[in-house]
């Protein structure tokens, strides 16, 4: 027999806070449309236990604060008492095996229209701006015209997110992932493409992130900072909403977010445009990893050589896989063997089927 080959930086061990984890493979947030009417269901449960590992740290689908925080087909909630009880056989399966389980909660603000929103009202944002129809990749139809938040209802709405995480931590999860990214609500806030408010939560970069920062701190207080992360994107133009300075933009919330103490800031590389697409980048997540002084997770198009370089070179604490880990339900097991990876298939990324591109990806041993 070969001599085992060397532990590869991508599977060492790391103590991520209050949790060990054994490798340092993270499964990224997917939006998978099987919640039928946002309701997480039965197939979940076969689907996150086929990607969780012992020491793994898994993070869910984006999950809706609000009644209006939807902006997708059968995407899951976590504010109503059937959510909660629905998502509980989900963690637990999860835990049986040994993983970790964080909880994105999200609002998708202006990336909705009036057929997903209690009694067909606009959907909400930081303006009034439209997007135009064809910014996403999916079937949404298209978007209505969103309304202006007004600053007093502005409190109301961090303290959606606040009471998900509260929902999270009852529903077993060990933590909650902020969604601050890819052009939904906080994102809205935060670019200056998007965000042309004249109040206290528009017009200098400091206004701008008071509402991601508002929502950070809720969440701290409420569950502990140690149980709380926040996805960024900063260099992203989704769903419209890009910046003028997204380096400054980054590193004000990677500084600002050191008085909070959270856990991680998870981030997504420059090279990221599109949901689909690497481009090259000049630019670097490098000084907002220095400025952070919690744990850095990086995720965009990583692969396993480029994942084990950024742990290696410091770059990063932990590596998000979304599209690998979908196709792939045991990917750190690949990894360490070097084996050949299942190919994902986008045709089946955003169906309804409860098994169909969702379940039936083939591990190793059924390969063999």
């Amino acid at each position: 027999m070969a001599a085992e080959a060397p532990t590869i930086p991508l599977l060492t061990p790391y103590k991520l806070g209050r949790f060990n984890l054994s490798h340092r493979v993270v499964m990224a947030p997917l939006t998978r449309v099987r919640s039928y009417g946002n309701v997480p269901r039965p197939h979940a449960i076969l689907y996150y236990s086929q990607r969780a590992s012992k020491g793994g740290l898994l993070i869910a689908e984006a999950t809706g604060v609000s009644d209006t925080a939807q902006g997708y087909p059968d995407t899951p909630g976590i504010w109503t008492k059937e959510q909660v009880e629905a998502w509980k056989p989900i963690v637990d399966a999860v835990h049986a095996k040994g993983g970790i389980f964080f909880c994105q909660i999200w609002h998708v603000g202006r990336v909705s229209n009036q057929g997903f929103q209690p009694n067909g009202q606009a959907p909400i944002s930081s303006t009034d701006k439209p997007l135009t129809p064809q910014a996403n990749g999916t079937d949404n139809p298209k978007f209505t015209l969103p309304r202006r938040l007004r600053t007093e209802e502005i409190p109301q709405i961090i303290n959606d997110f606040r009471l998900a995480a509260r929902n999270a931590i009852e529903a077993g999860f060990d933590g909650v992932e902020i969604h601050g990214a890819h052009g939904y609500l906080i994102d809205q806030f935060m670019k200056d493409q998007v965000n042309d408010r004249t109040d206290q939560y528009g017009g200098s970069l400091e206004n701008h992130c008071r509402f991601a920062l508002g929502t950070v701190e809720a969440v701290a207080n409420e569950i502990g900072a140690d149980r709380v992360g926040i996805r960024l994107s900063p260099f992203a133009d989704y769903m419209e909403s890009g910046d003028s300075n997204p380096e400054a933009l980054g590193l004000y919330m990677a500084e600002s977010l050191n008085k909070y103490g959270i856990l991680y800031c998870h981030m997504v590389e420059p090279r990221m445009k599109t949901a689909e697409e690497k481009s090259e980048s000049s630019h670097s997540l490098l000084p907002m990893r220095k400025a952070f002084k919690g744990h850095f997770f990086v995720a965009g198009g990583y692969d396993r050589e480029d994942g084990n370089k950024a742990i290696a070179e410091s770059r990063a604490d932990l590596v998000v896989y979304g599209r690998l880990f979908l196709a792939n339900p045991d990917l750190p097991k690949r990894f360490k063997l070097n084996a050949p990876l299942n190919k994902y298939n986008r045709d089946t990324f955003y169906i309804s089927d409860p098994a169909l591109g969702y379940t039936d990806y083939p591990f190793l041993e059924d390969t063999a």
